[in-house]
Order: C-alpha cells, then sequence, then structure tokens
C-alpha cells in the first residue's frame, strides 16, 4: 500500500478543517432553539412594492429590531381554480409568484437576511394543494369522496383547495422532495408548517428526519399546530393558540391570570432538548380576524404589557410585520389592500426593542425553568441560570394593583433591569394600570 508524503497529508487535513469551519461559520446565524426571536413578514403589505424586493430596505430596521429569525409568508404561485387569493392555496411547491418576483429575487433576499446574520424560514402548506396544482392529475394522491371527486379539507370550510392523501407513499416522498429543493437551491434555513395538525404525525417524522440529513444545513421548524406530538416529530417549536385565547380572555373576560401557569406545563408536554412553545400577541390570522394587538390588549399599555409576557415568561416570542410601529388598522385577508406605514409611532419601535434586547443578553430571560407567583391579575414569575435571576411583574388589568412580594424576593438587593438604576423592593408593590416590572439581582 503506498503511503501519501507527509506535506499532502498535512494538506489535506488543513483543507479539510477549513471547509468544515467555513461551513460551520457560514452557518453560525441559526440560533440555539432557545435563543430565537420571530418575525413573520406579510409581504404583501410590508412593502409599496409588496414583493420580495420591497423587503430588503428593512432587513437592518428588523435587525436592529432584536430579531434572529424571519418567517416568511407563502412565496409560491396561487391556484385560479375557486380562488380566494389565498397566499395558502398552492399551485406549484417549487416555483415563486411572479406577484412577489422570481427565484433570483428570493435568492437574493436570502443571501442579504444571512448577510446580517439572521435565518430564514419559509411557511409551508403540506395538508393541501389548489385545484389546479401539477399533481392534480394523481388523483390518488388526493382524498376523495363516494363518487370519486377530489374534496376540500373536511369541515375546514377551504373551498378554494384540496385536501392531500398522507396514505400515498408517492406523494409524502415528492413533498419531501420539494421541502429539500428550497434547501438546496435557495438556500433556507427551515419551515413553519401551516395547519401541521393535519397531516400524520408519521410524515412529519420522516419529513423532518430526512430534511435534517441533508449535508450542511442546520435547520429549524415551527409547526403551525396544537398537538403535543409534534415536538416528538422532530418540531423545534409548536404554536402557541391556547396561549394567545387565553390572553384574550384574561383582557376581556377577567379570566385569572393565573390560567397562563397550566398553560406553560400544557404548551410543552413532550417538550425536550429546549424545544419551546412559539407564543404571539397577533399574526396574520388573527391580525385581520381579530384586530391588532391594541384592539385586544387594551391600548400601547396593554399589548405592550402583553407582550412583556409572550417574551419572557416561558416561550420564544413572535412579531408579526408592523406590530412594532403600532399598526392602527387590521391587515385584512387575501392582505392586498392595506400597507404599513413604517414611520408611526417610534416610541413603540424603542419599546419592542428595549424588551427584546433585555431577552437576548439576559441568559437567564431566555431559559425555559420559570417560577411563578401569578395572582388573578398580575402576572409575576422569576426565571434563573447562570449569574442571573430576573424578576417579572406585569399588570394586565386596567387598574391599579397592590402586589405582595414573596419575603425572600423582597429581602434581596435588585436593579432596573433595563437601566442598572438600583431598585429599592418593598413588601408591596403598587403597579399602574397596564404596567411592568423587570428588576435584576445584584
Amino acid at each position: 500500500m503506498k503511503r501519501l508524503p507527509i506535506v499532502i497529508v498535512i494538506l489535506l487535513v488543513y483543507f479539510h478543517s477549513a471547509g468544515t469551519l467555513f461551513a460551520q461559520q457560514s452557518r453560525s446565524y441559526i440560533p440555539k432553539r432557545s435563543d430565537a426571536i420571530l418575525y413573520q413578514i406579510n409581504i404583501r403589505a410590508f412593502s409599496e412594492k409588496g414583493n420580495l424586493k420591497g423587503i430588503l430596505p428593512r432587513l437592518d430596521s428588523i435587525k436592529n429590531l432584536g430579531v434572529n429569525v424571519i418567517y416568511l409568508m407563502p412565496t409560491y404561485p396561487i391556484g385560479k381554480v375557486n380562488s380566494v387569493n389565498s397566499p395558502y392555496c398552492i399551485r406549484d411547491y417549487k416555483q415563486v409568484n411572479e406577484e412577489f418576483g422570481n427565484l433570483e429575487d428570493l435568492k437574493a433576499l436570502i443571501d442579504s437576511i444571512h448577510a446580517k446574520k439572521m435565518a430564514v424560514l419559509m411557511d409551508w402548506v403540506a395538508n393541501h394543494t389548489s385545484f389546479d396544482h401539477s399533481w392534480i392529475k394523481n388523483k390518488s394522491w388526493y382524498l376523495q369522496d363516494s363518487t370519486g371527486n377530489i374534496v376540500s379539507p373536511p369541515g375546514t370550510g377551504w373551498v378554494d383547495v384540496a385536501q392531500l392523501n398522507y396514505k400515498n407513499m408517492e406523494m409524502r416522498a415528492e413533498m419531501i422532495s420539494s421541502m429539500k429543493y428550497w434547501v438546496l437551491n435557495a438556500n433556507i434555513d427551515g419551515f413553519c408548517c401551516d395547519y401541521a395538525d393535519g397531516p400524520p404525525f408519521d410524515f412529519w417524522k420522516q419529513a423532518i428526519s430526512a430534511l435534517r440529513s441533508i449535508p450542511d444545513h442546520q435547520l429549524l421548524f415551527l409547526a403551525e399546530g396544537k398537538r403535543s406530538d409534534q415536538y416528538k416529530a422532530g418540531f423545534d417549536y409548536n404554536f402557541g393558540f391556547a396561549f394567545f385565547e387565553n390572553l384574550k380572555a384574561i383582557y376581556s373576560k377577567n379570566k385569572s391570570v393565573k390560567s397562563i401557569d397550566s398553560l406553560n406545563i400544557s404548551d410543552h408536554k413532550g417538550a425536550s432538548n429546549g424545544q419551546q412553545i412559539v407564543r404571539y400577541t397577533t399574526n396574520h390570522d388573527v391580525n385581520g380576524s381579530d384586530g391588532t394587538p391594541e384592539d385586544l390588549f387594551g391600548g400601547e399599555k396593554g399589548a405592550m404589557a402583553a407582550f412583556v409576557v409572550a417574551a419572557y415568561m416561558n416561550s420564544i416570542p413572535m412579531i408579526y410585520n408592523g406590530q412594532e410601529v403600532g399598526t392602527p388598522f387590521k391587515l385584512v385577508f387575501p392582505f392586498t389592500s392595506s400597507k404599513i406605514d413604517w414611520s408611526l409611532n417610534p416610541g413603540i419601535t424603542a419599546e419592542y426593542k428595549k424588551i427584546i434586547a433585555l431577552r437576548n443578553s439576559c441568559e437567564a430571560l431566555r431559559s425555559d425553568e420559570v417560577k411563578t407567583y401569578s395572582t388573578d391579575d398580575i402576572c409575576a414569575f422569576t426565571k434563573a441560570k447562570g449569574h442571573d435571576t430576573i424578576f417579572v411583574l406585569s399588570n394586565l388589568r386596567n387598574k391599579q394593583i397592590e402586589f405582595t412580594i414573596p419575603k425572600k424576593l423582597s429581602s434581596s438587593k435588585w436593579i432596573n433591569a433595563f437601566t442598572g438604576v438600583p431598585y429599592k423592593m418593598t413588601e408591596t408593590v403598587v403597579l399602574a394600570p397596564y404596567s411592568y416590572i423587570v428588576v435584576k439581582m445584584q
């Protein structure tokens, strides 16, 4: 057996190591599970252009907000049969909607996002397609009624889309291949999977396993679903539907704030290794149907008190575009009638930046261990990790509330976590309506 000269061996080792290091560095914008701050972009409403190029001028603003993961709503061609112009009615899984641009525009956007050390998730609609998708010729790939007609997803009222048949293995394989296409051809960093409770558990397990096996790609997966088995399937994150509905009930129906404590348990059932729930005070669905955070949570102050809980207590926070400027109107489906005015409410933007910056700088706030002291009106909790102990109080009522501080906390020394100014903790604290206090133990 011939031996390679020692110089060649050294060079081979060097280039292999350098290549590995480069691959690691080039993906350094992928955050740890616990460190993600998500930002959802509704392409149609985001800019005057309403396309992919229209996102580019605001990437610095998104980055400066403290965001490290951008989640793009669907970028694919929209079906024309039975159409309601929904971005979630996919006509081709491997093309870019001409309304938004082309593949080169998408790749340029993703490259620009990566250059700013942020990751990109694409919205993926796996449960159904449009009725004029190219797959429709394969009838066995779709659910059919007793007469052989392809049907819409049962019980949903989504008449513009056709329900896929997950008993068909060929369809599954092609679905996974289509997802791989975007990882390999556009260098995306994962998917937010729309209506993830539709496709079965074993498909998601199969798909995520296949996608995670792609070399040199670290991926993140968010299930827009309620099923606890999404964690077991391999998703990094599940969607906080229950938290949002519960938060609305706290504000509108005087539901006890203590109810969040039980959600912290149920939302993380089956989670391990840092898997988390994603929580929000608005998104593309509820903004259009229910209202803005200010509509739902008592105006600017109430909305911010709610966001503090979503950002700090026990979750990954998500911001919907326009939320950070207090957009005063709904972005209504199909999102073509309104554009976000980015000049609005710089004070609200500054407050979001302040809240997110503290989370990004504080290991304790990013941990999934929380000790609660909540009452029926005040969300109160401590989080500790490393050298940090943080105490958060958020008044979710539109009235002044007196809160009794637990003795072991009142006897400690604290500073204002945002300013570093000493904070004198007394046995009771009076919180103004919709106010919050965040202090750090010295």
